[in-house]
């Protein structure tokens, strides 16, 4: 194996874990890693947290770099991203001066420490390395990771946002960097170091022209949720700060619903029916309580797909080519499907960013709010289950799904229902890529599995459309398109049927020879990781 053959993807998967998990690889990080710091010693163990296999022949990953406290016997966790490439695409513009002076910025505020330098390049393995708090994309990322331009900054957004007299700031913080996506995405964590002090806040950078949006966007949902929500709030960020793009989030307490699903109980059917409710609301929310939004279509959801799965052919020929299928069969259906007109969407609404506490659930992460079809939301949640169920390997996927359902559909058109099972087995898609751990020995029978739960939603999808042939109709109503009712398919969808056999959309494509024994009915939930 070689570095060439592992970056021009023409290696695999097996290329890209060879990079990520064999020694040479993991040495020459090391190395360098260790070069930043006073003393090599310093540097504890590397935890590889998410890697990825992008365009232009290049692979990120993301690891927490343990670093010895001297004069503890403890370590501190330290973000770090590594990237290699070929040709150049790993080079970014570390040796501009702006990027020297954020590093002396970094070493002048004392949040460089222990680290003497931020990055560092090695031309031998197309590697650069980056050390938090360093981003040429994010410069504000340095002087918001200072404790003490935090303290300042904080009592400026708790004067200018009128909060209650008794959430005073903190007289002094301790940062911690919870999210670091150099040029992507960063967040940092405030907690108190005064007793005194209420609560822990989270600071979530933004490129400027997206930071005030999305504060205005998630303030007006929220005050709009307090009082149309029927129980369900979302989170109310603080302050937005201009100079800095960045919004103050408070803490909200409770715990994401994913984590609840790891041991599914009453509890967890009660929540998830409580997070359809909750979806049901947002999509009633008034555009003009929003503000001007970016509007997608179902174009624009696929061309987001593709991209995010482009790489995947090169490493996993075979998925690649039933992903293919996937999209063109999806593209097929919607242009033949009924539509409706869009409403306000969240666009992320998944498991994590729901949070479970006794007095309800909370949304939280508003950054990706768009005007588009609701459909695509409750495909995308009923996506997210199919992921989660078996990441846990659980039964009761399709009892969970119902109880989302039953909290969502009432008053819903059913042919909105009908589109939410086309967009589940896109999104399944996207979700599958995107969250894959590419460093893990079993990835690529994950991806097939779950990939093979996609297509087996679209062949069940068209199953419905068509309309059962005697002797499986057990099956296919089992996994019938629900809109929160038993019994036979409306007039609606009858109509569907009708329409679509008419444009001969539904002739069930056979299944691709390499997934065959996998593609199970949707409602076997034990295909385990």
């Amino acid at each position: 194996m070689n570095l060439v053959d592992a970056l021009s993807g023409r290696a695999g998967l097996e290329g890209i874990q060879w990079m990520l998990r064999s020694g040479a690889p993991r040495r020459a990080l090391r190395r360098e890693l260790s070069a930043l710091l006073p003393t090599p010693d310093l540097l504890g163990p590397c935890q590889l947290r998410y890697a990825r296999f992008g365009p232009c022949r290049k692979v990120t990953a993301y690891y927490d770099a343990f670093v010895h406290l001297e004069g503890t016997e403890g370590y501190c966790a330290r973000p770090v991203a590594v990237t290699w490439g070929l040709d150049g695409a790993a080079e970014r513009n570390h040796g501009t001066a702006a990027c020297a002076e954020s590093q002396a910025e970094a070493v002048r505020r004392g949040v460089a420490a222990p680290f003497r330098q931020l990055a560092a390049d090695v031309p031998a393995w197309g590697m650069q390395v980056q050390v938090s708090p360093l981003d040429a994309d994010f410069p504000q990322l340095v002087r918001l990771s200072d404790p003490c331009y935090a303290r300042d900054v904080v009592a400026g957004a708790y004067a200018a946002s009128g909060v209650a007299p008794d959430q005073v700031p903190a007289r002094q913080y301790t940062v911690t960097s919870i999210r670091y996506r150099p040029g992507k995405r960063n967040v940092l964590r405030y907690d108190s170091t005064d007793t005194a002090a209420r609560g822990t806040l989270f600071a979530k950078l933004y490129h400027r022209e997206k930071g005030e949006r999305v504060f205005r966007v998630a303030r007006q949902v929220a005050e709009w949720l307090a009082e149309h929500g029927e129980g369900v709030t979302s989170v109310r960020p603080l302050a937005y700060v201009t100079e800095d793009a960045v919004v103050f989030y408070p803490r909200v307490s409770g715990a994401p619903l994913s984590e609840r699903l790891h041991r599914p109980g009453q509890g967890v059917a009660r929540c998830l029916r409580r997070a359809g409710v909750a979806l049901h609301a947002l999509h009633h929310l008034p555009q003009a309580v929003a503000g001007p939004l970016q509007r997608y279509d179902f174009a624009a959801e696929i061309r987001e797909v593709e991209r995010d799965i482009a790489h995947l052919p090169a490493l996993l020929p075979s998925v690649g080519a039933v992903i293919r299928a996937i999209l063109d069969r999806a593209r097929e259906l919607h242009e033949r499907l009924p539509q409706e007109p869009p409403t306000f969407t969240h666009r992320d609404f998944k498991c994590e960013h729901l949070l479970v506490a006794p007095g309800g659930l909370t949304l939280i992460d508003f950054d990706r709010c768009a005007l588009a079809d609701p459909a695509f939301e409750v495909g995308k949640f009923l996506a997210d289950l199919q992921w989660w169920f078996t990441a846990y390997d659980h039964d009761g996927l399709e009892q969970a799904q119902e109880q989302f359902i039953a909290g969502y559909a009432p008053g819903a058109p059913e042919e909105r229902m009908v589109r939410a099972r086309l967009y589940e087995a896109v999104e399944l898609v996207q979700m599958t890529v995107l969250r894959a751990r590419l460093f893990e020995q079993h990835a690529a029978r994950r991806t097939e599995r779950l990939i093979g739960r996609a297509q087996a939603v679209m062949n069940n999808l068209q199953l419905i459309l068509s309309g059962p042939p005697k002797g499986i109709a057990g099956s296919a109503e089992s996994t019938a398109v629900r809109s929160g009712h038993a019994g036979a398919l409306s007039a609606t969808a009858r109509e569907i049927q009708a329409r679509a056999q008419a444009d001969g959309l539904l002739r069930r494509p056979p299944p691709h020879p390499g997934y065959r024994g996998i593609l199970r009915s949707r409602n076997r939930s034990n295909l385990g990781i």
